[in-house]
């Protein structure tokens, strides 16, 4: 599978609007080339961790948070049901579009409305994007009924990368068709990757983390997608580079210095002619959103370009295998902040493919 990014916008998911279609409007005119399905987290259910977990056995939904309880009389049962479908689904692949891998419609209402606009021929993208949250960051962000987070029960983890890996794959057999030569895209938003180590991931490992990610990409291979990771801290990026990932996506206005330190893994990341999805656009810190603006941007990511072609690469094959994006997603930001990223995201694509191909 081979995608030429050619230096392409793309964007993160999140925005802090309330309307789907208002946002997908805005995602349509930002980023035609590669249209992705809107996340709104205003909507609690479309949070960073729930939104991904319907489905899951054992999940109790109340009051904005969620947890999974284990002690109810039928969650034995539930949790065979959910093994006895997931090994249906893998043999037979065709009954993925129906069973409860699906995105729910209550936590991801954003996905038919891109499905919407795809079908009626309003978008005629080079590929389209989806995303999910990643099993360390859903895995220490959820509890069962004792608080302990569920990527620390083996069982509960194990149901988790398997519920993700299969929501991954639904993604993909839904977007493939509207996406011709390419495939689709799927990216794994998953910060924890880099963060095993600290306060809130002390009890997992490096191990634990590379073996439970390169599962869900496994899964979106499988199915004929190409997996990015997302992930929007800073910390220890070998993890990922050394990952099964196709694309990284990293938070290069604020961490550029930072992720050129693992210059070996990131050489040969892209040897293998992998991608880099170049998050220049700030969206962190509303300020920084405010002053900045697509000259300067762009003086910054060509000051960036020229420094990693010094690693033994030209400016070339780096812009081939560039995305450009935002750092992140912008649901923090107000509605006019981010109407700004995704300007600027735009512009600095423009200018980037106009260097490319002069």
């Amino acid at each position: 599978m081979t995608f030429a990014a050619n230096c392409n916008p793309v964007l993160i998911g999140s925005l802090p609007l309330t309307d789907h279609e208002e946002a997908m409007q805005m995602i349509a005119a930002s980023t035609p080339e590669i249209p992705l399905w809107p996340q709104l987290p205003k909507n609690p259910k479309e949070g960073m961790v729930r939104q991904f977990l319907t489905g899951f056995p054992g999940l109790i939904d109340e009051k904005g948070r969620c947890m999974v309880d284990t002690t109810k009389a039928d969650f034995s049962d539930k949790m065979t049901f959910f093994y006895e479908e997931f090994l249906r689904v893998e043999e037979d692949p065709f009954l993925l579009t129906n069973s409860r891998f699906g995105l729910g419609r209550d936590s991801a209402p954003g996905f038919p409305v891109l499905m919407r606009w795809l079908n009626d021929a309003r978008l005629t993208p080079l590929t389209a994007k989806g995303q999910e949250t990643g099993p360390v960051t859903v895995g220490v962000g959820v509890t069962d009924q004792t608080g302990k987070s569920i990527i620390a029960d083996d069982n509960l983890r194990d149901i988790l990368v398997r519920l993700l890996g299969m929501k991954a794959r639904w993604q993909v057999v839904r977007l493939k068709p509207f996406t011709g030569d390419n495939p689709p895209l799927i990216f794994i938003d998953e910060p924890g990757m880099v963060s095993f180590g600290s306060s809130g991931f002390a009890a997992i490992s490096e191990k634990l983390v590379v073996e439970t990610v390169n599962e869900v990409i496994s899964a979106i291979h499988k199915e004929g997608g190409l997996a990015g990771i997302h992930i929007c801290a800073n910390g220890d990026w070998g993890p990922a580079l050394a990952s099964e990932a196709d694309i990284i996506s990293f938070d290069a206005y604020f961490y550029f210095d930072n992720f050129i330190l693992f210059k070996d893994q990131l050489c040969d990341f892209l040897s293998r002619g992998k991608t880099l999805a170049w998050g220049i656009v700030p969206t962190g810190d509303p300020r920084v959103v405010e002053k900045e603006n697509t000259e300067s941007l762009f003086t910054k990511w060509l000051e960036q370009l020229s420094v990693l072609a010094s690693f033994g690469f030209t400016e070339k094959q780096l812009m081939q295998q560039t995305l450009i994006a935002p750092s992140c997603g912008t649901g923090s930001l107000t509605p006019r902040l981010a109407a700004k990223v995704l300007t600027m995201t735009r512009e600095l694509s423009l200018l980037a493919r106009k260097k490319l191909n002069p």
